[in-house]
């Protein structure tokens, strides 16, 4: 139950990431999350489009699996995996907030997952 919950919050945080990523990305509040000019914003805007994509994906196999139930749980690690190995990622080349706001997340629901709460 607890892993449920926390599958799809970080699905929810991701389709959140997608929306800034695709659609709000030159906008103020978006850059200054990301640490942004206006001109780097403008310069990266399809790339951070290409991003959000990516982030949709990850939203939609984690509900996917959770949508599968108990059939689900194998589709829902895979899912909690690549969005710790992102986070990971993320934190270790473009900023350290990451572990927190994705890497931390992704870890405690796929501990929930595997002890089976």
């Amino acid at each position: 139950m607890i892993a449920t919950i926390l599958a799809l919050a970080i699905a929810v945080l991701h389709v959140w990431i997608l929306v800034m990523e695709m659609f709000l990305w030159e906008t103020p509040r978006v850059r200054k999350a990301f640490g942004t000019t206006e001109d780097v914003a403008a310069a990266t805007k399809v790339l951070a489009a290409n991003q959000g994509l990516y982030n949709g994906f990850l939203a939609t196999g984690l509900v996917w699996g959770v949508a599968l139930g108990a059939e689900g749980r194998a589709t829902v690690a895979f899912f909690l995996l690549c969005v710790l190995i992102a986070g990971l990622y993320g934190a270790a080349t473009a900023s350290r907030r990451i572990l927190f706001v994705q890497a931390m997340p992704a870890a405690l629901a796929l501990a929930a997952l595997a002890a089976r709460i």
